[in-house]
């Protein structure tokens, strides 16, 4: 795996060995970065479920002012770090934080902590038809702390696999949907609301 473009484009990242990190393929991680353009730029960033922290050093190569990424396993979280010093880019940007996604969703709520891009690909669920999903993806979805540590224009971009099907909750909005062989990338963003309180549709790219 390697960085594609930017500052950093062509370095050569580690990747986690064993199946509990399945980065996210290149041709995707192209795609949403094609679809992103230059939002990507002096914006600061959230990764959940980091695994090879990919989505995240890529933004940081093209632009991102600030990231932090989320990762559980602590070893995992070690590589993310050294991948990240790897790149040339000034130490303070990065912050690799060895922790559940959902409790520090609750943290940077709590302390009012917002980002442009929140980037999150976690481990695949399962194919669920005729049920509710309890992916990680929609479980995420469910988490009313998303929307909160969203700037007004930020946008989450959600990946999961397209046996899984997922509820979008009445807050959040689809703009656009990418997918390729069996991974699609939501770009999702909160619903925009009028004077009355009431909702206000939104436009798809």
């Amino acid at each position: 795996m390697r960085i594609i473009g930017g500052k950093s484009g062509g370095r050569i990242l580690k990747v986690p060995k064993g199946f509990d990190v399945r980065p996210t393929p290149a041709l995707v991680k192209q795609a949403v970065f094609n679809s992103l353009g230059t939002r990507v730029e002096g914006a600061e960033l959230l990764e959940l479920f980091g695994g090879s922290g990919a989505l995240s050093l890529e933004a940081l190569s093209r632009g991102a002012a600030q990231g932090v990424i989320v990762e559980k396993s602590s070893r995992t979280a070690r590589m993310i770090r050294d991948n990240f010093l790897s790149l040339g880019l000034a130490p303070h940007q990065l912050d690799t934080r060895i922790q559940d996604a959902f409790t520090a969703l609750a943290q940077f709520a709590a302390h009012g902590r917002k980002f442009d891009l929140i980037f999150a690909d976690p481990p695949y669920g399962e194919k669920n038809v005729g049920k509710r999903s309890r992916s990680f993806a929609q479980k995420l979805l469910d988490d009313a702390n998303v929307p909160v540590v969203l700037k007004p224009e930020g946008l989450f971009i959600l990946g999961h696999s397209k046996r899984d099907t997922l509820e979008l909750p009445a807050g959040l909005e689809e703009m656009k949907l990418l997918k390729h062989g069996d991974s699609i990338m939501r770009f999702l963003r909160v619903k925009e609301t009028n004077a009355t309180g009431t909702e206000s549709g939104g436009t798809t790219e």
